[in-house]
């Protein structure tokens, strides 16, 4: 790989490693964290860049999503989303606040501290199964709001496949 990686330090725990839509590759990694282990992991990441690199090329290629498609998908998901948070929220025994919809470039959905939960439209592109993932997992942040073993824990109690689920939406989400 003839391609510059950017690494970024920070507080975090763990090793994360990024293709962005402009084609940049980047590498996030604990502070003190051995760089000989960082070129390791890039190292046995390296055909999962190249796939990610390449779908950046094609993705430039495509036209770009009109504003007409946009309004299209946000109109679907105001029409899917809200009865599947209603379902779930029910199962989870939570409760929420608003539900926004909107064209987001990198999450395809989020919980505020206040219980107000944001969805990118396009998960109207997405199996139904990954839109009741996202669901379901932005609820559980209700309970925890963090990614800890207690929040899989409770995302698993109501999907117990959601790492499939999860799986899936990473593989496939420079896609979209």
């Amino acid at each position: 790989m003839d391609r510059k990686i950017e690494l970024i330090r920070s507080k975090r725990r763990t090793l994360a490693i990024q293709v962005t839509s402009d084609g940049r590759v980047v590498v996030r990694a604990p502070i003190r964290y051995p760089v000989s282990e960082i070129n390791r992991f890039i190292g046995e990441k390296a055909d999962w860049i190249d796939k990610h690199l390449e779908a950046v090329k094609h993705l430039e290629k495509a036209e770009p999503i009109s504003k007409q498609e946009v309004k299209y998908l946000v109109t679907k998901a105001k029409r899917v989303i809200p009865p599947k948070v209603e379902y779930y929220a029910k199962l989870i025994g939570v409760d929420y606040g608003t539900i926004t919809i909107r064209m987001q470039k990198s999450r395809w959905g989020s919980c505020s501290a206040k219980g107000n939960l944001n969805f990118n439209c396009l998960l109207m592109k997405t199996p139904d199964e990954v839109i009741d993932y996202v669901v379901v997992h932005e609820l559980c942040h209700r309970k925890e709001m963090n990614h800890s073993p207690r929040f899989w824990a409770e995302v698993e109690k109501i999907l117990p496949d959601y790492k499939k689920r999860k799986s899936w939406l990473k593989a496939n989400s420079y896609l979209f």
